[in-house]
């Protein structure tokens, strides 16, 4: 209680929140609604006056040292799926909702995000789509607006009802498979999954179930790993954008794979 109330005096006094004049039916919400108006009132314009300020200095510093920051604004309004000229389509599988626990969904929602970035960013963005959006990653990337505004192909439907089948390729470190190269023609189905192991082979059932082409990455053609080959979804989307552009299956691996897989170029 004494805990409360000295969090209650602190940002009355030191923030000018005059908590003794808030409505009556605002007083009971205690910390959480007093949190809410500092970070709207001061913690947040706070934030982005520091980031502005650190942007600021980091194009300075690379004006003087004559490096490039990567591309401007007005590039990445232009950077769009409808105007590049790669036509490769990847679609995101998050048919999985139900095997996963609240925090690896959480997980996923995150290498999405990290998917659609890299793709703004890139040379040519690919044609990225998220099929089977339904469950319950939708309701949790409600809670963050503006996601439907991206440039993504956003679908509640199966891929297979989206796609001809006989296009489709779903990606899985399972399959027999060895994928070589990248056919625009194809759709490369990546399983939105954090499964820890938990659910091995599951991505490959679901392409036998739906009858559908599958195929792992050449990775074993180019790698040594001491950890199973299983990679997450940002890393593969990654791994297709650098092979889109013209980066060799090897210089894609090496660049993307991260060390703690133990990851060495094969020597024979």
């Amino acid at each position: 209680m004494k805990k409360h109330l000295s969090v209650k005096r602190k940002c009355g006094i030191n923030y000018g929140i005059q908590l003794k004049f808030l409505p009556t039916y605002l007083k009971g919400r205690g910390k959480k609604y007093i949190r809410k108006v500092l970070w709207e009132t001061k913690w947040k314009p706070q934030r982005r006056a520091k980031e502005r300020e650190k942007l600021k200095q980091k194009k300075k510093e690379a004006r003087l040292k004559n490096e490039s920051l990567g591309p401007s604004r007005k590039m990445l309004k232009q950077s769009t799926m409808a105007l590049s000229s790669c036509k490769l389509r990847i679609a995101l599988d998050f048919s999985f909702d139900d095997l996963m626990s609240e925090k690896d969904i959480g997980k996923c929602l995150k290498q999405l995000n990290h998917c659609y970035c890299m793709n703004r960013r890139a040379l040519n963005p690919l044609q990225l789509y998220v099929t089977n959006f339904c469950g319950k990653s939708k309701e949790e990337m409600a809670r963050s607006t503006g996601y439907q505004n991206w440039d993504v192909y956003f679908h509640e439907e199966n891929h297979i009802n989206i796609f001809d089948k006989k296009d489709l390729v779903y990606l899985t470190s399972d399959s027999e498979n060895v994928l070589s190269k990248l056919d625009e023609t194809k759709v490369y189905v990546i399983g939105a999954l954090v499964d820890h192991n938990q659910h091995k082979g599951r991505t490959l059932s679901v392409a036998n179930e739906q009858e559908i082409s599958h195929a792992q990455l050449p990775i074993r053609e180019f790698l040594e790993m001491t950890t199973r080959q299983v990679l997450t979804i940002d890393h593969v989307f990654e791994i297709l954008i650098l092979v889109s552009e013209g980066v060799s299956w090897k210089e894609a691996f090496l660049k993307v794979i991260p060390q703690r897989k133990g990851a060495v170029e094969r020597t024979a």
